[in-house]
Parts: C-alpha cells; sequence; structure tokens
C-alpha cells in the first residue's frame, strides 16, 4: 500500500508523525483506539485527495510518533491537545475535522474546545459518553458468549483468576476471536482493513485497565451529550446499521442530542462504513464537505 508523503511535526514536546495527500480545504483524519494508526484510513480516504488536503497523523505513541517515558502521559487531554498543537503546526486555519470511534471522542471535545478551528464536523461510528462504551462492551462480550461459548468460558476462566483485559493472558483469547464478529456486516471485509501498528498500552490506560469488560480510565468520565447543541458548525454523524461496537441503538441518540446534525445510518456496514461502503460513504462525505 502506498501512503503520501510523510514528516514529524514537534507537537507539546513529542514529534508526531503526519502525512498529507491532495490540494484544498484540510480534511483532518483522527483515528481510532485509543491506540490505534492512521492505516485504518488507508487507502479509502485518498479519493478525497482530488479535492481536499487529507492529513492523517499518529497520535502520540502510535506508529511512527514519539513514545512516552511513563503511560501517565498518555491522556485523552493530551489527544485533544496534540490535535490543536498539530493544527498550529501545520499551519492550518479551519480544519474539517473526521474522528472515527475513539478518534470521534477527541473530535467532539475539540469541537467543543476550538470551536472556532472546525469548519465541518464528521462524527463516524464514534460515543457521545462512557456511558454508550460501556454498552459496547457489554455488547461485544454477549457475541463472545453466543458465537464463541469455548472461548467465552476460557475467558471466565482467567478472569476467576484474576486476570483483567490488558493481561496477556485475556489477550491472548481476544486475538483468536475474528474482528469480522464485531466491527463488519460482511465479515469477509474484515481483510480489507489495513493492519495497523496499534498500542494496547494507550488503550489500557486511556481506557481502563480491564477496559473490554468495564470500562474505566479517562473514558469512563467522558459525557458530551448535554454540550453537543452548542456546536454551531455542520455536523454529520455517520453509524453502521450493523456495527456491533457502536451499536445504532445508541448511535441514535444523537438525534436527540445534536438535533442540529445530518445523521446518517449506511444500510451495509458495520464499524467501518469506508471499508464495507466507499463508494457510499465517500458520496455522503463528499456532498457534506462541499457545503
Amino acid at each position: 500500500m502506498t501512503h503520501a508523503a510523510g514528516a514529524y511535526a514537534q507537537v507539546n514536546g513529542a514529534k508526531l508523525w503526519y502525512e498529507t495527500e491532495g490540494q484544498g480545504e484540510p480534511l483532518v483524519l483522527v483515528a481510532g483506539g485509543p491506540g490505534n494508526s492512521h492505516s485504518e484510513f488507508h487507502p479509502f480516504f485518498s479519493r478525497l485527495a482530488d479535492r481536499f488536503q487529507v492529513v492523517y497523523f499518529d497520535a502520540f505513541g502510535v506508529g511512527q510518533s514519539g513514545r512516552a517515558k511513563s503511560r501517565s502521559e498518555y491522556t485523552f487531554a493530551r489527544e485533544v491537545e496534540d490535535l490543536e498543537g498539530l493544527r498550529k503546526a501545520l499551519g492550518l486555519s479551519r480544519i474539517n475535522l473526521l474522528g472515527h470511534s475513539f478518534g470521534g471522542m477527541v473530535a467532539q471535545a475539540y469541537a467543543l474546545k476550538y470551536a472556532q478551528s472546525v469548519k465541518r464536523l464528521v462524527l463516524a461510528d464514534t460515543f457521545h459518553s462512557g456511558r454508550m462504551w460501556q454498552a459496547n462492551n457489554d455488547s461485544v462480550n454477549y457475541e463472545i458468549r453466543n458465537q464463541y461459548p469455548e472461548l467465552w468460558e476460557d475467558l471466565q476462566r482467567v478472569r476467576k483468576m484474576g486476570f483483567r483485559s490488558s493481561s496477556a493472558e485475556q489477550l491472548d483469547i481476544y486475538r483468536k476471536i475474528p474482528p469480522g464478529l464485531f466491527y463488519f456486516h460482511d465479515a469477509s471485509k474484515a481483510k480489507l482493513l489495513p493492519d495497523g501498528e496499534g498500542n494496547n498500552q494507550i488503550y489500557y490506560t486511556i481506557a481502563g485497565e480491564d477496559a473490554d469488560f468495564v470500562i474505566g480510565g479517562d473514558i469512563a468520565g467522558l459525557d458530551f451529550r448535554a454540550d453537543l447543541p452548542k456546536l454551531k458548525m455542520p455536523i454529520l454523524v455517520l453509524a453502521g446499521r450493523f456495527d456491533r461496537v457502536s451499536l445504532p441503538r445508541y448511535a441514535v441518540e444523537y438525534k436527540r442530542f445534536a438535533p442540529q446534525a445530518r445523521f446518517m445510518m449506511m444500510e451495509e456496514s458495520g464499524h467501518f462504513p469506508f471499508v464495507e461502503e466507499p463508494e457510499a460513504t465517500l458520496a455522503v462525505l463528499r456532498e457534506f464537505l462541499g457545503q
């Protein structure tokens, strides 16, 4: 896979790796996780480079970006401030901002704090609160229990031994579960998602040591619902009908909490509509970003 030319930006005392392609209004993409690399967006968003300057980046501690000396440096607040620091470092004025999954939480927090810097906001398969994330955990474990009862039994065994989500013992079991179970409508399309250079240490720091069962860390305290009506920029919310991570049951609540936003349900997608329905997703994005 061919990536765009990249470089390092010095942001808040660390080097952040970024790549850009195309010309025009900037479209900054914030990856999920926490701890996912920008590779999740390749090659799907390259097609927007004919009209936009598409900006990919690896968050602090991810991919080719710098690493923390202490896990305590990995915080949700830093993710937000690093996004602002990167905007300044790249000399960007107002940006179009797209956050996917956890990246959508970063995007919401950023838009609320730095509204003057956001021209348009896209929230893709994301979460409006720690409560919604907990519903994700419950859904994922429901699927495991019903579809992979033998692995569920193994999970219960190691948990009774005191091992939690961040332990090698539990992670070894989770790795046996195909991602198509949770993330895709058509499980065969899971192979289209590029392998990224993720960092589990960031995930279990920001989301809590037992994040796959009980959400904790910084995520547990996040709740944007009361503040979303304050956002004045155009907002597009995308959700996948078959997303078992960011559940449609809760995604549709954005219609109530952000009534000013445009809501679009992608009917043949799971958690990655830009992978499963690339043409339809990009058409929606082009129309929205062209407003």
